[in-house]
């Protein structure tokens, strides 16, 4: 039999391989994007701003990094390739990290940001590619891969974060290593049955000596590695990281406001509802990604995490999400189906008006959580229902965001649209690092200035109630807007 051709649960076998693949890549992703403000703030001992700022433009290149890592692998590498060496990359990572030294951190994120380049996008491709053009099951195909995501978050967030925070930081970066290798191992063990999906998309040309010395290939690789040192120059000034975003945004604007002049009215209307929704994508997401900065901090500083006699550390707390993911994915997905079916599907504007005002309730909730505070400690539920709204609140947004971006542009435009939707998502996070510093500049530094715990849970329900407001003011404009900007879709849903 045909390996490619095999199934399993109706759907090809790679699928599952390449489920096990993304499920420890993002174990090793969340492992450390769980531990990586607690280590800078308690080993490194960094003040808080410093540390949500390092955070804000480490997270900023994570999702930079794949918009040149899948272009490379559509015209070079091919995306097996890509991924194997993606993988390696954010494996030695990890383990450089273990060095212990703001450095070996640094280089350590360096390698990361270029090895998730390459995975992250190129792994999702191969996805697609099992399945023909038009074939049903490709919407089913990648929920399951996104249990995947999730399963691997959780796993992160909840075991590699614990052990991390309990036993020594050196062990939770060194065991999301391990879960790197692990993926890394189940993608080549299982890469016959999506060989054919990965290739290079000119195998011959990978092989030809740049100037007689060196294959295209691995002149790729070195390139790649050799980017390491910008990037370790970018996270440690990393308000140079908001220069690049801010100029490549515009120009990024300025270039499909000009598409769209070109191809006439039509395109023009939904370049620019794209634009629009970008800047909402930004607001929510900048407040969203407060979970692995001020809301891991407050966790730790002002939350009760105490549950039947265990305490959970205050990076666990990031389970939550992940959770309801997992818990609530399949029922949303199965309810914009029922909606559509009987025409009362909200249009996408209305979906990200509805989401952003979920994500400000998410932060009342501290408002009602300071009403039951212990020696200002506020209990375990305000986080949960917290992230439930948040997770929503994402819902609502995140699944439409990759469907819209091929709905809305013409084939030759796809391929760019996607990389400003990335970039739209680069952009929160690094607002999100901003944001963060709103919540205090005091930290575990020797020289930080430390918040006492009444002072600390007066600033972060000021804080967190002032993003909360804003959050749902943004949203109501838009919902009211959407019928306004619904028209500029010219038909589309």
């Amino acid at each position: 039999m045909n390996e490619s051709k095999k199934e399993l649960l109706g759907h090809p076998f790679g699928l599952f391989v390449l489920f096990m693949a993304e499920m420890w890549e993002r174990f090793c992703y969340y492992g450390m994007r769980g531990l990586l403000t607690l280590y800078l703030l308690k080993v490194l001992l960094l003040e808080q701003s410093e540390s949500y700022l390092i955070y804000g433009a480490y997270t900023a290149l994570v999702y930079l990094a794949p918009v040149l890592g899948g272009k490379i692998a559509d015209s070079i590498l091919g995306y097996k390739k890509a991924v194997v060496f993606g993988a390696i990359m954010m494996a030695i990572g990890e383990f450089f990290i273990l060095g212990g030294t703001p450095n070996a951190l640094f280089w350590g994120m360096g390698l990361l940001i270029i090895g998730n380049g390459y995975f992250k996008a190129n792994i999702s491709s191969i996805v697609g590619k099992l399945y023909n053009e038009g074939d049903e099951r490709r919407d089913s195909g990648f929920t399951i891969f996104y249990i995947g995501i999730n399963i691997g978050a959780l796993l992160a967030t909840t075991v590699c974060v614990y052990i991390g925070e309990t036993y020594g930081f050196h062990y939770g970066f060194a065991l999301a290593g391990i879960g790197m290798l692990c993926g890394l191992f189940f993608f080549l063990l299982g890469k016959k049955y999506f060989e054919a999906q990965s290739m290079p998309p000119n195998p011959e040309e990978l092989r030809k000596k740049v100037g007689g010395l060196i294959s295209k290939e691995y002149l790729v690789y070195l390139l790649s590695i050799a980017v390491v040192p910008v990037i370790y120059l970018l996270v440690n000034q990393n308000s140079i990281v908001g220069i690049i975003l801010g100029v490549t945004a515009v120009a990024a604007i300025v270039y499909l406001i000009r598409e769209g002049i070109k191809e006439g009215k039509v395109l023009l209307d939904r370049m620019i509802l794209f634009i629009i929704l970008c800047v909402f994508n930004i607001v929510f997401w900048a407040l969203f990604e407060q979970a692995g900065t001020s809301l891991t901090v407050f966790a730790d500083v002002n939350v009760n995490r105490n549950v039947l006699g265990f305490e959970l550390t205050a990076g666990n707390t990031q389970f939550f999400n992940p959770l309801y993911i997992i818990l609530f994915g399949s029922l949303f997905s199965m309810m914009w189906t029922k909606l559509t079916k009987i025409g009362k599907n909200p249009s996408i504007p209305m979906k990200f008006g509805l989401g952003i005002i979920q994500l400000g309730l998410g932060y009342l909730i501290v408002i009602l959580g300071n009403q039951f505070a212990v020696e200002y400690k506020v209990p375990l539920w305000t986080l949960g229902f917290l992230y439930m709204l948040h997770t929503t609140g994402e819902l609502f947004i995140s699944p439409i965001g990759l469907s819209m971006v091929t709905k809305l542009a013409p084939a030759k435009l796809t391929g760019t649209l996607m990389g400003v939707w990335f970039l739209s998502f680069a952009g929160s996070n690094y607002v999100a690092g901003i944001l963060a510093t709103l919540t205090g500049s005091g930290g575990h530094g020797e020289d930080a200035v430390k918040l006492s715990a009444q002072e600390s849970l007066a600033t972060y329900v000021d804080v967190y109630s002032t993003m909360g407001y804003a959050a749902i003011g943004v949203g109501l404009v838009v919902v009211l807007l959407s019928p306004l900007l619904r028209k500029l879709l010219h038909g589309i849903e």
